[in-house]
């Protein structure tokens, strides 16, 4: 009976052993880590944000690259480690950076394992936004949002980029019944509105560094460098 028991217990330790070492493996399998690959020059500056640099800026000085390897359906969090690298080179502005096939062609964006190359762009320099109101969908499945009494379905890992009238008011709603309902009126051309729609409960940044949503909710206001990271990971959608 003793030799029964102990033979009941080996076995259900065997199993915890290898419950534990499959969700081991589940993790490191999903883990995502962003590291700086090449260093060329730091810069010293005090720069919160972190924008996407007009490919036509010819004032922007490189600094370095950052690699992002696996995959993971927390943006935030994933915005949050390339904004630190980003930092500790005194980078301020970015360009996502495809690999290259053996022809020298860029290969198609891969959310699993990508390149971010690094600058210090003059603040003068910034590109002058456009007036727009970008959507962001979540990363995991189709949002259905309504625009001033217009549907759109948005699908994961998608926005929709819509051009905004000053002075026009915009009322987006998720169309729940419980949802949220967000009314905005810009002022000018020179602001974009940047929205992430999600049946998810986000809770804000609370570090002050690299901002990200501005309230929890279904219908969440973006800040500025959270949003452009997400329009260069994510794919845009015709309206």
């Amino acid at each position: 009976m003793k030799n029964v028991l102990t033979s009941l217990h080996n076995n259900n330790n065997m199993k915890n052993i290898a419950i534990i070492f499959s969700v081991v493996c589940t993790q490191l399998w999903s883990a995502q880590s962003v590291y700086l690959s090449k260093v060329e020059k730091t810069n010293d500056n005090a720069d919160k944000f972190l924008y996407k640099k007009d490919q036509a800026e010819t004032s922007a000085v490189y600094l370095g690259e950052a690699e992002v390897q696996g995959f993971s359906k927390d943006d935030a969090m994933v915005f949050s480690l390339v904004y630190k690298k980003a930092k500790e080179i005194g980078a301020n502005t970015f360009v996502i950076k495809p690999f290259e096939n053996i022809d020298g062609s860029p290969q198609a964006f891969n959310a699993s394992n990508y390149k971010i190359a690094l600058y210090y762009t003059p603040k003068e320099k910034l590109k002058v936004q456009e007036g727009a109101m970008y959507i962001f969908a979540s990363s995991e499945k189709d949002q259905k949002i309504n625009v001033n009494r217009k549907d759109y379905i948005v699908a994961p890992r998608t926005f929709l980029k819509l051009k905004i009238v000053p002075g026009e008011v915009y009322t987006i709603s998720t169309k729940k019944l419980l949802g949220s309902t967000v009314k905005v009126q810009p002022k000018t051309n020179d602001e974009n509105l940047y929205f992430q729609v999600s049946s998810l409960k986000i809770k804000p940044d609370a570090s002050g560094v690299g901002g990200l949503n501005l309230k929890s909710g279904d219908v969440v206001g973006l800040d500025k460098s959270y949003a452009e990271f997400l329009s260069a990971i994510y794919t845009e959608k015709t309206p």
